[in-house]
């Protein structure tokens, strides 16, 4: 007798299956890195992974208790203010057409702009304190979030949004009870890809001018040409994106219940 699997039995085992895939091809990468840069031997250019993971032993202390903290709260805010900002800017181009003609180009515009270049004047203009790290962090992540919930928005059917205007729903109950579930999957979807990008933001804003964080770490450990010692902030900073992004996705499964149904 043929019985169908449950739904959320059947999406547990593809999850667990996809994370138990990920993890041996993970594991394939690292022998390969190791065996490639036993080969080398060149630990200054190519450290093994083994070196890498001594090294964040060695280093533990500072890194842990300064640098990680450090580029973690710059992240934290970066990535708040992207979200407010890219909800609010999303909204008003939902809201009115002028506005949209206006704002788009502008958000694109910001995002021609390259990194490199503008994070030195915001180190300039703000010295070499927290808010010159966080203003590259927003200016590289509110892109995705305005853009993807726009979009969102937009995927919202109007015949649903007349139908309700029909039975006296105002605009305010159609974007609550229409708009915002639709755009909700594209919100989360948003966060997914700005988390990493905040991330780097904060990490190139430290290196290029910062006291603490992973990214000045990183840049002093390069001009001692301790290559291990430049890849152990590197593996943290990608240990916190997957551990933050891996946390965004337990909640989108929460909240957007009828996404991904199988």
């Amino acid at each position: 007798m043929n019985m169908k699997k449950p739904k959320t039995a059947r999406r547990t085992a593809i999850y667990g299956g996809g994370n138990l895939y990920a993890l041996v091809f993970m594991f394939v990468l690292l022998i390969l890195w190791q065996f490639g840069a036993m080969k080398v031997d060149a630990a200054y250019i190519l450290p093994t992974p083994v070196q890498i993971l001594q090294k964040l032993w060695e280093l533990r202390v500072p890194l842990f208790t300064v640098h990680l903290p450090a580029t973690m709260m710059v992240t934290g805010i970066g990535l708040l203010i992207s979200m407010g900002l890219g909800l609010f800017l999303a909204v008003v181009m939902d809201a009115s057409p002028i506005m949209q003609k206006c704002i788009y180009p502008v958000v694109v515009a910001s995002q021609t702009i390259p990194t490199t270049a503008i994070a030195p004047l915001f180190v300039l203009w703000f010295g070499y304190g927290i808010w010159s790290k966080v203003l590259v962090t927003v200016l590289i992540t509110f892109f995705p979030i305005t853009i993807t919930v726009y979009d969102g928005f937009r995927t919202a059917k109007l015949e649903m949004s007349e139908l309700l205007m029909t039975y006296g729903a105002s605009k305010w109950d159609i974007f609550f009870k229409i708009k915002v579930p639709c755009a909700l999957p594209y919100f989360f979807s948003a966060i997914k890809m700005a988390i990493p990008m905040s991330i780097i933001g904060a990490a190139i804003g430290e290196w290029l001018g910062a006291q603490s964080g992973l990214g000045y770490f990183s840049r002093r450990m390069m001009t001692q040409l301790d290559g291990a010692g430049v890849f152990a902030p590197i593996v943290l900073l990608s240990a916190a994106a997957m551990l933050a992004a891996g946390l965004i996705g337990i909640a989108e499964r929460r909240i957007v219940k009828w996404r991904g149904e199988l």
